[in-house]
């Protein structure tokens, strides 16, 4: 085997421990750095990983002992650090979204084909074995046609649970462009790229109240949509319907339901990396049938997309990233403008993740 990528991971927030877990042990990368805007973190952090070293984000992203920047920074701080990698000859691998806004996006990957770099970017989820199982029986023709899909994520709001949520209420947060990138890649993966998109949106309270941590009961102002409601033309013809919330109760409905000239396809959390894939007939006279998993990767985590990526395969891509921030800001000007906006962006969805292939 050649000798692993070398890491430096920029951001050791709550997300961080995921892709460590993931990223220890892989002979394929190895966690050279560690930085953080909390100097204490990142030494604390680098005292449990046997190779890293902790430096400052400058020190890291000129640093000669890190090939890959893994960008686990909050989102608006995304495309600054990638530029700033790029422009010292780094690969990067962000988090979603790519960036804050489209023309970030587009600025991150013009800068990395200038410097012959390359662009990687999550969620990852949907190489594991829930949404490519999915993708397999779509493929494979289980439904028939595709006509279309409705796509649901409801939940209160982060602020429950997370001990500092400002930033999922701030411009490049809200449930879209927090958790829009999981649902918007998975429909990519099934369906195809989207061509044009409209909604509406909500934004039923100005403040929220912190409900965990030392900062508990302390209030914060809401600066976003939280409410969203889109429609989505596919370029295949299928339609989807995507409700994405932060004032409603977790909804009984499936996450992922796709309708079919010969059946229905239900699909499991694409925030999840596994899952039930389930399959029923046309006319429900029969419950939906749980089908064996086909593809993907095992056992994965947050983190296996950057393990695709060193091994040639590069599934969690920045041209998908791409067609899902301007998806994601396509709803955003359709919901202030009442209208219907096209899509420039058609990427071609990554090669499935086949069953053979599922132990990177």
């Amino acid at each position: 085997m050649d000798d692993p990528r070398r890491v430096g991971v920029v951001g050791l927030g709550v997300i961080s421990r995921q892709y460590f877990a993931t990223l220890a042990g892989r002979p394929e990368v190895r966690i050279t750095a560690v930085a953080d805007l909390d100097a204490e973190r990142a030494r604390a952090v680098a005292e449990e990983l046997p190779d890293a070293v902790a430096m400052t984000v400058d020190e890291l992203l000129a640093s000669s002992e890190v090939d890959v920047v893994l960008n686990l920074t909050i989102p608006s701080a995304h495309a600054d650090i990638a530029l700033r990698a790029i422009a010292h000859g780094k690969d990067v691998y962000g988090e979603k979204p790519l960036a804050a806004t489209v023309a970030e996006a587009k600025q991150v990957m013009d800068a990395a084909a200038a410097a012959g770099t390359e662009v990687w970017c999550a969620p990852d989820t949907v190489l594991g074995t829930g949404i490519q199982t999915a993708r397999a029986a779509v493929e494979s023709g289980a439904i028939g046609h595709v006509v279309g899909a409705s796509a649901v994520m409801t939940t209160p709001g982060h602020e429950a649970w997370h001990p500092n949520p400002d930033f999922y209420y701030r411009a490049g947060g809200g449930p879209l462009w927090d958790m829009g990138p999981y649902y918007l890649t998975a429909l990519l993966h099934l369906l195809g790229p989207v061509a044009a998109a409209t909604g509406v949106a909500s934004r039923p309270r100005s403040e929220r109240a912190i409900g965990s941590g030392p900062r508990a009961g302390e209030r914060m102002p809401v600066e976003v949509d939280t409410h969203i409601v889109a429609l989505l033309a596919h370029a295949s013809g299928a339609i989807t319907s995507l409700t994405m919330s932060f004032d409603a109760a977790p909804s009984r409905a499936p996450h992922i339901e796709l309708f079919g000239s010969e059946g229905v396809l239900l699909v499991p959390d694409p925030n999840n990396f596994d899952g039930e894939v389930r399959l029923g007939p046309l006319d429900r006279k029969e419950p939906p049938a749980v089908l064996p998993v086909t593809a993907g990767y095992p056992d994965a985590g947050r983190g296996i997309g950057l393990v695709d990526a060193v091994i040639g395969q590069g599934r969690a891509s920045g041209e998908v990233a791409l067609h899902v921030t301007e998806v994601m800001e396509a709803i955003g000007v359709a919901v202030r403008d009442w209208a219907r906006v096209t899509i420039a962006t058609e990427p071609t969805a990554p090669q499935p993740v086949l069953a053979q292939a599922g132990t990177a």
